[in-house]
């Protein structure tokens, strides 16, 4: 069996279904609560099972009232809890055969077998005709389907994403940051897109050759800062958490865990990032997203405003 990675989805012994959302999985899967069996609840499976959908919070809630064994920075399973796993790439098959939205979105791409699928709702077959597509793409077939999004919108093949999607967008996640400077960084990372109204991510995952490109695992807190460095290396900046390799006299990594930041920087850029300093061995790194709303925590390339006339 293939190893359990991020974007997966994981089914425990009572039935609860939990994205995945690490790559350290050999002992205890990291994952997030999602959907829970309840003969009331609004989303039906292709088995006729009915599941509730739980947000973040109350998906924290519900494991430390029913499974505190569970709960830590995320919801850890052990692995003999753990009855079926959900893999994009083995599941696509079924996914365009229940959703056309999908197979039309999917045929404007040409990317190789195996290489892509589908998480969230769709995964599981607890999608509804307002469910967003989650593509998944795997290691460099990512930028493969980065290139191919942006020649189709600049060709007119997918539509640009509208004003109201992009609003709908930022205040989902309501970053540090104003509306025009995040669409600024976002019009270019090409990860995201709307299509026949539907909004859609790109969401990049590590290949299977390729888990243990990051060292895991949380660093001792040393403080909060603010610093401004120049990006190394952006090789990982779309993956989750995204990964910044910095020119600064005290912190060689700018890590976020909130999507939002994902991207945000190219190589040779300057960064401006406020967050959480960890000591990892020899190393100290700056967190971004050390909560869900990523309060008072941001990442910008202060050369992309600036060559903007920001």
């Amino acid at each position: 069996m293939r190893p359990i990675r991020l974007r997966d989805f994981i089914e425990d012994r009572d039935g609860c279904l939990y994205a995945v959302s690490t790559y350290d999985n050999s002992e205890r899967v990291g994952c997030i609560l999602r959907y829970v069996p309840d003969p009331e609840g609004e989303r039906r499976d292709p088995r006729g099972r009915r599941y509730r959908k739980y947000d973040f919070s109350e998906a924290f809630a519900w494991i430390r009232e029913h499974k505190p064994e569970y709960l830590d920075t995320v919801h850890r399973v052990p692995r003999k809890d753990v009855v079926r796993v959900y893999k994009p790439e083995e599941e696509i098959g079924n996914v365009v055969a229940r959703d056309l939205r999908v197979t039309r979105l999917l045929s404007y791409f040409d990317l190789p077998a195996g290489s892509f699928g589908c998480t969230g709702s769709l995964l599981c077959g607890l999608e509804n005709a307002s469910s967003d597509i989650d593509l998944v793409v795997y290691g460099d077939a990512w930028f493969t389907a980065q290139r191919q999004l942006s020649h189709l919108v600049e060709t007119g093949l997918i539509p640009p994403m509208s004003t109201g999607m992009w609003r709908k967008v930022y205040e989902k996640r309501m970053p540090e940051i104003s509306f025009d400077t995040f669409v600024l960084h976002e019009r270019r990372k090409w990860n995201r897109g709307e299509f026949e109204g539907t909004y859609f991510d790109l969401l990049y995952t590590r290949s299977y050759a390729n888990l243990d490109a990051l060292p895991t695992g949380a660093g001792r807190v040393i403080d909060r800062a603010t610093i401004e460095a120049t990006v190394t290396d952006a090789s990982l900046s779309f993956d989750s958490p995204a990964v910044y390799s910095v020119d600064h006299d005290e912190i060689s990594r700018v890590l976020s865990f909130t999507h939002t930041y994902s991207g945000q920087a190219l190589a040779g850029e300057v960064i401006e990032a406020r967050g959480v300093v960890e000591e990892h061995g020899d190393e100290r790194w700056l967190i971004v997203g050390t909560t869900r709303e990523a309060r008072g925590e941001y990442i910008i390339s202060k050369t992309l405003l600036e060559n903007a006339g920001y």
